[in-house]
């Protein structure tokens, strides 16, 4: 009877059985894999079991904390935010909170890295084979790398919000609500060099209930002329008469304030102080805030947000014929770029300034709509350095809250226009008295005291099928249903 062979050797037909050795082997690449898994679920459970007790105590310690903490702070912010949305924009838009997080965001990426790599150490590669050392270098780098990258990530995120915040909101100056709304200057300016808000493309109001939300906007025409400036301001000293110099209008104000920077000693804009003091000369309305928008930025807002959905009413001109990229927008309900919805506000061929300016109020109201907090954070990275680009204003951080609560609570409500243009307002001579009843009716209509008056907010142009100009409803005879309506949605 043939001896039978001992265990870890050969046997009569060649096949290798498991030896004590491969056992061994195995078990020291199922310790490191595990190491590794550990400091991944746990940062610092690692160092408790295999490595340095007191540095994996203060990790594991921290690591549990912030964990507690990160989920109280959540149940907390979820509860709060059900009675008190505007505590948590507060949070989100404090430059101070945001440096915190972001240092924290940062030290927890090293110190995490930090374990892996002192895991990968106490798992001893070099004892290893060379395939299992492999494996666990590449697991260990993955792990490593992923959870730095992601952390780092956030960081940078964190980081271009607040520099957007600091950037755009720099002033201090708190203006609280007058009659209880908030009135925003809104202007267009062109980009080009050394013209940035020198001649704005579009001037608006927006007129914000500080309790609801309701918004009118009121659009003025930058063809507008002879008319007054704010009682006790410098342009109304120098134009006691009105805006009636030739060649001089509303869009010109902020040129010729900067070309007589003497008259506004102290100021850090005198353009846009004057246009303030001309804005509430003709509406009868305390401007809180000022935001100039740098129209060609405006395209990578839309672009950032992933495009904008609008109801073309008419091909829409995209350029000019001899430009390579001249094409038309079909007419149609069509998702548009940031490029082609920039040029669906401004185009003017076949159009006329009127039909323009209904155009942007459209563009305005969708953008107003569409722009939803879910799509914030999806795009929130680029939202934040296209917005920082686009936007000039003295609205200060500590406002964000305010004005953040308040667009959503817009977004659920109509938004009624109120335009100073043909056939209610003659821009050449308009009649003042007529266009403050008329900005105190649109108010009023908004928010529910008031009554429609012949030729009021309420009147809109005929809606026959040809009652189309320059791709808005109506006409520059019969007005135009954007310029003039208790429901922006449904006359765009």
């Amino acid at each position: 009877m043939p001896p039978v062979s001992s265990p870890g050797l050969l046997d009569g037909t060649g096949a290798l059985r498991t030896s004590v050795e491969e056992r061994a082997a195995r078990v020291r690449f199922r310790r490191a894999m595990a190491l590794m898994v550990m400091t991944l679920l746990a940062p610092g459970s690692a160092q408790l079991v295999a490595g340095n007790r007191r540095v994996g105590l203060v990790a594991f310690c921290l690591w549990l904390g912030l964990l507690v903490t990160g989920f109280v702070a959540l149940v907390v912010a979820l509860v709060v935010a059900l009675v008190h949305r505007e505590w948590i924009f507060s949070m989100v838009s404090n430059p101070s909170l945001l440096l915190v997080l972001r240092l924290g965001l940062i030290a927890a990426a090293v110190g995490w890295a930090a374990l892996f790599m002192d895991a990968w150490r106490i798992g001893q590669p070099l004892s290893l084979r060379l395939t299992h050392r492999r494996a666990v270098v590449g697991v260990n780098g993955f792990l490593c790398l992923s959870v730095m990258g992601t952390l780092l990530f956030g960081a940078h995120v964190v980081g271009v919000a607040r520099d957007g915040i600091l950037t755009m909101f720099g002033s201090d100056e708190v203006v609280g609500a007058h009659d209880g709304r908030f009135n925003v200057l809104l202007l267009g300016g062109d980009s080009g060099e050394g013209r940035w808000g020198l001649r704005p493309d579009s001037l608006t109001v927006a007129s914000i209930d500080a309790e609801t939300g309701r918004t009118v906007l009121i659009g003025l025409p930058r063809n507008m002329s002879s008319f007054p400036f704010r009682d006790g301001s410098p342009m109304a000293e120098e134009f006691p008469d009105g805006f009636d110099c030739d060649g001089c209008y509303l869009n010109g104000v902020s040129t010729w304030a900067q070309d007589h920077e003497e008259l506004f000693p102290g100021s850090e804009d005198p353009g846009v102080e004057a246009t303030i003091a001309a804005v509430e000369g003709i509406t009868d309305l305390e401007i809180n805030y000022w935001a100039m928008v740098n129209l060609e930025g405006f395209k990578d807002l839309v672009d950032a947000v992933g495009g904008v959905t609008l109801n073309v009413r008419q091909p829409i001109p995209v350029g000019l014929p001899h430009e390579a990229h001249f094409h038309y927008i079909d007419a149609g309900v069509r998702k548009l770029d940031g490029h082609d919805t920039l040029w669906y506000a401004r185009a003017r061929e076949g159009s006329d300034d009127y039909s323009r300016m209904a155009r942007q109020k459209c563009v305005m109201n969708a953008m107003l709509q569409q722009v939803s907090p879910q799509v914030v954070v999806r795009n929130f990275e680029k939202i934040a350095q296209a917005s920082t680009a686009m936007v000039s204003t003295n609205l200060p951080a500590s406002e964000l809250d305010t004005f953040m609560d308040l667009a959503l609570k817009a977004r659920g409500q109509k938004v009624s226009t109120l335009s100073l243009v043909p056939p209610m307002i003659q821009t050449a001579d308009p009649d003042i008295p007529l266009v403050h009843r008329k900005v105190e009716q649109a108010i009023e209509q908004a928010e529910g005291g008031g009554t429609k008056a012949a030729g009021g907010t309420g009147r809109k142009p005929k809606a026959t099928p040809d009652a189309v100009t320059g791709g808005s409803i109506g006409s520059l005879s019969e007005g135009y249903a954007a310029n003039q309506a208790e429901d922006l949605g449904a006359a765009c």
